[in-house]
């Protein structure tokens, strides 16, 4: 094994790199740490995640093999105002529930697309039913 820091960065294939920033940002938070023509990255709320929503790459929005990328809540009592945020700013929800009763979840799409899961997770996981 090669040590790492771990997952870093994703990079979107997007119609629009500002209306994909106006999105995320309205979401999840999110805020600039570059930006040239048809390109922008952004930090997440994590230590040193970054996304990059690149313009101009074939197929917006297909996921290519992906199924998902998510973003963990801080409470569990989130998801409600979580789900309203991607309401307003454009996003679609898919499904919403809990995994367990402690772990409440949605599935979201962006407005290129991307499917994302937004969830709770205790620091102490219950067996699954």
């Amino acid at each position: 094994m090669i040590p790492t820091y771990g997952l870093t960065h994703i990079a979107l294939a997007v119609r629009n790199a500002k209306e994909s920033l106006r999105f995320y940002r309205k979401v999840f938070g999110v805020k600039v740490t570059y930006e040239s023509e048809g390109w922008i990255e952004v930090q997440t709320p994590g230590k040193r995640d970054i996304i990059s929503f690149i313009e101009g790459k074939p197929n917006p929005g297909k996921m290519g093999g992906i199924a998902h990328f998510g973003f963990r809540l801080r409470k569990p009592t989130d998801i409600h105002a979580a789900i309203k945020k991607v309401e307003e700013a454009g996003g679609k929800i898919l499904e919403q529930g809990h995994f367990t009763p402690d772990e409440p979840y949605a599935f979201v799409k962006d407005p290129d697309g991307y499917v994302v899961e937004i969830w709770y997770e205790p620091r102490k996981r219950r067996p699954k039913r």
